[in-house]
């Protein structure tokens, strides 16, 4: 996907979750999620901390050249360990803390990921970043990671919340492509799933039924591990 289909797919994405936290009642805000130990409102922390690291990548001098792309994003090195995922549970923790209720914190999330929005659609395409794990990127690529977040983080906080999801096709669409690569996301559609359905699986949110393991192996799906 280019820059403006990847800031699309954001911006609509981060549209329909700022949507769906609206008016969340103070027991829907501490329901627990499938993503231990966090509850609706910590996890919601999560996206926020991942969204807020745009601005200062944005300020910091670019690199001279892209070196990792979103799929090399996600290889499994200490950005997965244990001691890094326990400072992630942290700083999300400590974000989802600040705001006084509810409300304040569902408006805290909309603030945030319009300016990330903001300032990236400022940036002429080509933009390269640095990340906190010193990946040199395209703002592009970086910021499909960051569809990956709100879109797959967005199911967990349906599925907490007992709600149909919201993911939107561009988010949908940009995700699925990730995890197959562009030239095999037509077999994703010959399973005739949903794409919720598909991302659950795919990320292993659900287990594979062995009716679908096999329609998985004949169609030669092979996808990504995130983490």
């Amino acid at each position: 996907m280019d820059h403006h289909q990847v800031l699309e797919a954001f911006r609509l994405e981060c549209g329909a979750l700022t949507d769906a936290v609206a008016g969340l009642s103070g027991a829907e805000w501490s329901l627990p999620t499938r993503c231990t130990p966090w509850s609706v409102r910590d996890l919601l922390g999560h996206v926020c901390v991942v969204i807020d690291w745009l601005p200062a990548m944005l300020d910091a001098p670019a690199p001279g050249e892209a070196e990792i792309s979103a799929v090399e994003y996600y290889r499994p090195d200490d950005r997965f360990s244990a001691q890094t995922n326990g400072k992630r549970i942290a700083l999300a923790q400590d974000r989802a803390a600040r705001p006084a209720d509810g409300a304040a914190f569902a408006e805290d999330f909309a603030a945030t990921w319009r300016r990330a929005d903001r300032l990236c659609r400022a940036q002429p395409d080509g933009r390269t970043v640095r990340t906190r794990h010193g990946d040199a990127m395209l703002l592009s690529e970086f910021l499909l990671t960051r569809v990956v977040e709100v879109a797959v983080h967005g199911l967990d906080l349906a599925d907490a919340l007992g709600r149909e999801a919201w993911l939107t096709p561009a988010a949908g669409d940009a995700v699925t492509e990730l995890l197959l690569g562009a030239e095999h996301t037509t077999a994703a559609d010959e399973l005739e799933w949903s794409r919720p359905h598909f991302l659950r699986k795919a990320t292993g949110r659900e287990p594979l039924h062995e009716a679908e393991t096999v329609q998985v192996e004949q169609l030669g799906i092979r996808w990504l591990a995130l983490g």
